[in-house]
């Protein structure tokens, strides 16, 4: 299937020529002729598979252009999702006439508010900013006809659901509902019977699959040693833009610090550091003027960056859905790529939920001639990918050797 025959206006085909799209991905071939039509729809499909633009394209063609007040807002929970969202509509708002504005928490209010009062056809914004603006009086959602909840499973993780429920009551009660989520869980599906009038489901891919492309092991190794497997790992592979994930920001700062000592150029990534620190940061490493990141999960969804090599997990994550949207950021658009999972002693149990999830066992890999420490543990060869019982399970490792017990 083609753009052109999904219903696309001649400006908004436009923008994905200029976008360099050059064929619809499976959730926006689904999903774009429903939002045309003005179904609800609610779109699950992992990351990396297109679901900005499978939202973005149709509804700046329906909303067409207004008075100056938003016709369409998009909700999203992360400045740098929110970002994302915008520098796609903004492309495609070139070749329409239309105007764009995103609103997030941690920048400067004022900007922002004239971007707004100067007149948008599409809001962008993260739940409390939103909100801000709207208790001061500063952006009037009375005309939106359509709303887009973009990643709801990560809102609800991240506690904006209470949010989310006040800005609805902002907004016209006829409008055309868009949800968007990595996952369908209980907690959606509810959302969805009460929020959606009749939607059209467009899932893509279950909960817990991974890109094709991504080849995925784990590496076993004890806390101590995990920043000289690093260093020893991205020195052996030769890796040019590796993305490494911890699971607090004290760490990612350590980590930063040790590879930065090891004369590897590095940035990092997390919530302590302002918004121009983190567009900073993270725009060195799309230009591939830092061949590392270390980041922690508030850019583990929606970040698009290309081709990135390796994804490492230098922590295991604590949720097992996080690991998924941790892996999604290589391996995209049918690419191939590397996630690589650091296992302490401490974390298999972690490990054996996110093999629940995934529904399969993750092999083990070694970095040859790196000196292991004699006694490490090591996961069952044989195990099964079941929910985990409390006791930890897993092989000690002496001179070289697998024993089981």
């Amino acid at each position: 299937m083609t753009f052109e025959e999904l219903g696309l206006s001649d400006e908004i085909l436009a923008a994905v020529a200029a976008l360099g799209y050059e064929k619809p991905t499976p959730i926006q071939a689904q999903a774009i002729p429903l939002v045309l039509e003005g179904r609800d729809v609610v779109g699950a499909a992992q990351t990396g598979t297109g679901k900005t633009a499978a939202f973005t394209l149709p509804l700046l063609q329906r909303i067409g252009h207004g008075s100056g007040k938003p016709l369409a807002l998009v909700i999203t929970p992360t400045r740098e999702l929110a970002a994302q969202i915008d520098g796609v509509a903004t492309a495609v708002s070139r070749h329409t006439g239309q105007r764009v504005a995103a609103v997030v928490g941690g920048v400067k209010y004022g900007p922002q508010v004239k971007r707004v009062s100067d007149g948008i056809d599409m809001l962008v914004a993260t739940p409390g900013r939103l909100i801000d603006l709207v208790d001061r009086g500063d952006v009037d959602l009375s005309q939106v006809r359509v709303l887009v909840l973009d990643e709801a499973d990560r809102m609800l993780d991240m506690g904006f659901w209470p949010s989310v429920r006040r800005i609805l009551g902002f907004l016209p009660t006829k409008r055309q509902n868009l949800l968007f989520s990595a996952t369908i869980s209980p907690e959606i599906t509810q959302i969805v019977a009460r929020m959606l009038h009749e939607p059209a489901f467009v899932e893509i891919a279950r909960k817990g699959t991974t890109a094709e492309g991504i080849e995925q092991a784990i590496m076993p190794v004890e806390q101590s040693q995990k920043p000289d497997l690093l260093a020893a790992l991205i020195e052996a592979r030769g890796a040019d833009r590796v993305l490494v994930f911890t699971k607090t920001k004290a760490r990612a700062d350590l980590v930063r610090t040790i590879l930065d000592r090891k004369g590897l150029s590095v940035a990092v990534m997390h919530a302590d550091r302002t918004q121009q620190q983190r567009d900073k940061a993270l725009a060195r490493f799309a230009e591939g003027k830092v061949d590392v990141l270390v980041a922690t999960d508030i850019i583990a969804r929606g970040i698009d960056i290309s081709e990135i090599d390796h994804v490492v997990n230098y922590d295991v994550p604590e949720n097992p859905e996080d690991y998924v949207h941790r892996i999604g950021r290589t391996g995209r658009a049918g690419a191939s790529g590397y996630a690589l999972t650091f296992v302490g002693p401490d974390e298999i149990t972690q490990l054996r939920e996110i093999e629940y999830l995934l529904g399969k066992v993750l092999p083990v890999h070694d970095l040859e001639g790196f000196p292991y420490r004699e006694g490490r543990i090591i996961p069952f060869e044989g195990r099964p990918a079941k929910r985990p019982k409390r006791a930890a399970f897993g092989a000690k490792v002496r001179s070289g050797r697998i024993a089981r017990r």
